[in-house]
């Protein structure tokens, strides 16, 4: 018993060592996961990430039975179970053997696969301190249950990952911060600088247009006015994309905020109760932008029609406008680096972003975000 309580500790030092190598989630999880399976009697194991609102996603799992990994992992990405449910309800506070899985149960019942005598499995939470983040599961082959002395080390190799968990989290959320003071420097200089300088360029063109007495000089001081004011939108939009100020008072005010800006009358729509997550309001508002400066910049209309409608599990985004629109073959790239953008936002976030358009009949833009 004690051999195999030192060689517990070493694996347990084995993987703390490889948990601060990492610094990407899944990664992490994967490694982690195989290290330890590595160095205990448990053959496969399965981790869910477990969202506040409830939402499990399987992050990383290893050695699977046929059964269990068939369709990519089908049986283990859907469909309800006693170790999730108790975790929402609360009542999984450590690690348990599991009577019953009904997605096991599932796997076997669709013969879609070997299960490899899996039926049960032992369940404990991932967690640091009192913030919860999702459940590691394991099993081995034709074992209902797992000894008290399995239970606490799976307990200890939990405690590292949900530890482990936390610090790349709030990694990740300095970083965030990081940018966003970036982000407000950036555009703050850029308003103080460049932005004062164009202002006075467009100033110092309209009084020599009025001095000027030969045509064709007035003529070249209002073209210069008139491509600095351009200059100047454009650097006024550059700056709210830097620094979204319409945010702090809701996703619709600020994509309004945005259009006015722009120039723009925009109508606005929406269904559902608009309670989204910082991140996927950023998102739509970013995409909602480059939709708009498409709007002002090439459909030749000053009017567009926004529509936002939100479900129990995603958002739709929707901007039309009855501009001149557009002919895109489908077999080529896409032609529009702020089009590209839009759809690489969206997919970053999990979504996506398509659209429809024709020649003298507009342009219809449709995003899609779970939330």
């Amino acid at each position: 018993m004690q051999s195999n309580e030192h060689s517990n500790i070493g694996l347990l030092k084995e993987i703390a060592e490889l948990l601060n190598e990492e610094t990407e989630m899944i990664p992490m999880l994967q490694g982690a996961l195989r290290k330890f399976l590595a160095g205990t009697q448990f053959e496969t194991g399965w981790i869910f990430f477990i969202d506040t609102k409830g939402k499990h996603q399987l992050l990383a799992h290893e050695n699977l039975p046929d059964a269990l990994e068939y369709g990519g992992c089908r049986h283990l990405q859907k469909g309800g179970c006693w170790c999730v449910s108790k975790y929402r309800n609360g009542e999984l506070k450590k690690a348990s053997n599991m009577i019953e899985c009904q997605r096991i149960e599932s796997a076997i019942d669709a013969k879609v696969g070997d299960h490899a005598g899996v039926t049960h499995h032992a369940t404990v939470p991932l967690q640091s301190g009192q913030e919860k983040f999702g459940l590691l599961n394991v099993a081995s082959p034709n074992t209902v249950a797992f000894t008290d002395h399995e239970l606490s080390l799976l307990e200890s190799v939990a405690f590292q990952l949900g530890s482990a968990i936390k610090r790349i989290l709030l990694t990740k959320q300095e970083q965030e911060m990081a940018l966003v003071q970036e982000r407000n420097r950036l555009a703050r200089d850029l308003h103080d600088s460049v932005n004062q300088l164009l202002f006075s360029v467009t100033l110092t063109a309209r009084g020599g247009s009025e001095m000027a007495e030969q045509t064709e000089v007035k003529e070249t001081f209002r073209e210069i006015q008139h491509l600095t004011q351009e200059a100047l939108t454009e650097m006024r939009a550059l700056i709210w994309q830097l620094r979204p100020k319409g945010l702090e008072t809701g996703l619709v005010e600020g994509i309004k905020g945005y259009a006015e800006m722009l120039g723009l009358t925009l109508k606005v729509n929406v269904s559902g109760v608009i309670n989204l997550p910082s991140r996927t309001e950023e998102t739509l508002f970013r995409i909602a932008q480059e939709g708009l400066n498409n709007v002002r910049k090439h459909a030749g209309v000053q009017e567009a029609e926004l529509f936002i409608t939100v479900t129990l599990t995603d958002v739709l985004l929707v901007l039309k406008d009855e501009g001149c629109g557009f002919q895109m073959d489908a077999n080529v790239q896409i032609p529009s680096i702020g089009l590209q953008s839009m759809k690489d936002r969206a997919k970053a976030a999990g979504g996506s972003a398509d659209w429809v358009s024709n020649i003298e009949k507009g342009t219809e833009l449709l995003i899609r975000l779970p939330h």
